[in-house]
């Protein structure tokens, strides 16, 4: 029997693309009448620009990518929405044994603690700039990611400026262990595995980790051209319940070892099995011997995971402008709101009678601990969102936020 809908979709070889390569190799997709094609990139920019040209009909994409495709701010206009969210989580901070070692002389110790880690590596900075050396290169997966927005949030929140004191450079994921053993660069914010391989290599140490930065906060999501979206309602609908199968059974425990092992084949990570363990467990090897078991480090469906809250768009939107990528105006705001779409999300969910959140938006870091929100369905927690300086976003005060950035900005 044919399947009744052809969809093709792009992804990145990051284990964050899980719960789609999933929803393709292990049935979900089907059982849904989907016959899902899916095609692995070699980086964010081919991602970008095939969606764009017609190629992929949807793909796993960078948080802020769809929100910059409908900004004007890549190279070829292309009008993106986001249904989904494939996870909360998952990305680190890498660095260099040698600016570890920097790092450890100034207190850095093997915590993974944001503020700690900060100030330790702004000393060492400020000591290799007085000493004459050049700056720290990091590298980050596109301009328009999370890992960028994420990178910056940090060092700025530590008393780093990230547009003079440091270099930050464009690399794709898979290649990031091996520019930093090249020496190309110092250190990076990527996607597991990419962080445990240089661990398990030897060459790198974790600093912090995203889970830790701003707490359960969105990574990649699910990209749809918002033309197919419109053409194909039914076939759209469909894709996001197999996502949703998908991921619930991503997070699993018990399926922990499948996913790796279908994760670990060629034509999608091509890594051993165990080096994806640290992200299906929360225990992280950081280097040097050290280990940590970190808490809500990647969550594939739990807390609300693929829900797509137009307030984590909208944060993103205002790093965007803290950033200067874009101007803050009435119209890009407008253009910002609207990018993620619960009201999609909701539409095919709905008949499943899973739980589905209240609202499209929340303050982002006011919960402190796991907390129980009103939904319709089945009873819905959402894990702590703290961010790791204690600040707090709230989407209708966008002003007000932007302002008080810029003003950290200038006393950076």
């Amino acid at each position: 029997m044919s399947a009744e809908h052809q969809i093709t979709a792009g992804f990145m070889p990051l284990f964050d693309s899980a719960v789609l390569v999933a929803a393709g190799e292990l049935g979900f997709a089907a059982r849904e009448g989907i016959d899902l094609t899916l095609h692995r990139e070699t980086s964010w920019a081919n991602i970008r620009d095939r969606i764009a040209i017609g190629h992929f009909h949807l793909a796993h994409m960078l948080g802020p990518m769809p929100l910059a495709c409908n900004l004007g701010l890549t190279p070829l206009a292309s009008e993106t929405i986001v249904p989904f969210s494939l996870g909360l989580g998952g990305n680190c901070v890498t660095i260099s044994n040698a600016v570890w070692e920097g790092m450890a002389a100034h207190g850095a110790i093997p915590d993974l603690e944001p503020a700690r880690a900060g100030a330790a590596l702004g000393a060492f900075i400020r000591d290799r700039a007085g000493a004459g050396g050049d700056p720290l290169r990091f590298a980050v997966v596109h301009p328009h990611s999370g890992h960028n927005y994420e990178l910056r949030y940090w060092l700025a929140g530590c008393g780093i400026d990230p547009e003079r004191e440091i270099e930050i450079v464009i690399v794709p994921p898979p290649f990031m262990a091996d520019a930093l053993v090249a020496g190309r660069i110092d250190g990076y914010c990527v996607g597991e595995p990419w962080n445990s391989a240089s661990v398990a290599a030897g060459t790198g140490h974790i600093v912090t980790i995203k889970a830790l930065l701003w707490r359960n906060s969105p990574e990649k999501v699910i990209g749809v051209r918002k033309a197919w979206s419109q053409e194909n309602p039914v076939a759209l609908a469909a894709l996001l319940r197999a996502l949703h199968h998908s991921a619930r059974w991503c997070q699993d425990p018990g399926n922990h070892a499948e996913l790796a092992g279908v994760m670990a084949q060629a034509g999608f990570l091509g890594l051993p099995p165990a080096v994806q363990m640290p992200i299906l467990t929360g225990h992280l090897e950081l280097g040097g011997g050290a280990e940590l078991d970190v808490d809500d480090f990647f969550l594939p469906f739990d807390k609300a995971a693929n829900f797509p809250w137009k307030s984590h768009a909208l944060w993103f939107y205002t790093q965007m402008v803290r950033w200067g990528h874009v101007e803050h105006t009435p119209e890009n705001l407008a253009i910002a709101r609207d990018c993620y779409r619960p009201d999609l999300y909701r539409s095919a969910l709905k008949p499943l009678g899973v739980a589905l959140p209240g609202a499209n938006a929340k303050v982002e870091g006011a919960l402190k601990v796991a907390t129980a929100v009103g939904a319709t369905g089945a009873g819905l927690v959402l894990g702590p969102d703290g961010f790791f300086d204690g600040q707090t976003f709230d989407p209708d005060e966008i002003d007000g936020y932007i302002a008080r950035q810029k003003v950290a900005r200038a006393e950076t």
